[in-house]
């Protein structure tokens, strides 16, 4: 099918709000896990999935999150944000721009619903000599988060299935 550019416009706005609806990249971003531009580095993310939609979604963004927010996506969510991603994907390709529409608002419902996680304040260079991993406490509708830096506590099972880890470089 030859794509018109609206309805181009319509996927590539199915993909920003998948990617702005998952816990773990938008977690990154509000923690500055992306660095300073992180919030640009998040919407630059929507045109390159868009664009390279056709290789293995899964292992692209897996390796996005990576690079560009030294985060290590270990708790199951790549394949659900990869499968939804699959789901716009079609609908665009048929043409079902109603449905994709439609999906499209459920989304962004839904990431007016999620709550707002922060990273506990960083340590001072002299503190943080060792290299340990620090995890963030949530309650059980958050995904955790792990990030590189002070002492690990023992792992927890959240009720949700979330979990984030931040390698270091």
């Amino acid at each position: 099918m030859a794509a018109s550019a609206a309805s181009r416009e319509l996927f590539t706005e199915g993909v920003r709000a998948v990617l702005h609806t998952w816990p773990v990249l938008q977690i990154s971003v509000d923690n500055g896990f992306g660095g300073v531009y992180g919030q640009q580095k998040a919407d630059w993310m929507v045109d390159v999935v868009q664009q390279y939609f056709h290789d293995n979604v899964e292992d692209f963004i897996a390796e996005l999150m990576d690079q560009e927010f030294d985060t290590v996506v270990d708790d199951g969510s790549l394949p659900q944000v990869s499968f939804s991603l699959l789901q716009l994907f079609s609908q665009w390709k048929q043409g079902a721009l109603q449905q994709l529409q439609h999906t499209i608002n459920t989304l962004t419902q839904k990431k007016s619903q999620r709550s707002k996680v922060t990273a506990p304040p960083k340590e001072s260079d002299e503190e943080s000599d060792e290299d340990e991993t620090q995890v963030m406490e949530c309650d059980s509708s958050t995904p955790s988060v792990s990030r590189t830096h002070p002492p690990p506590p023992p792992p927890q099972d959240e009720e949700d299935g979330w979990t984030v880890v931040r390698k270091k470089k």
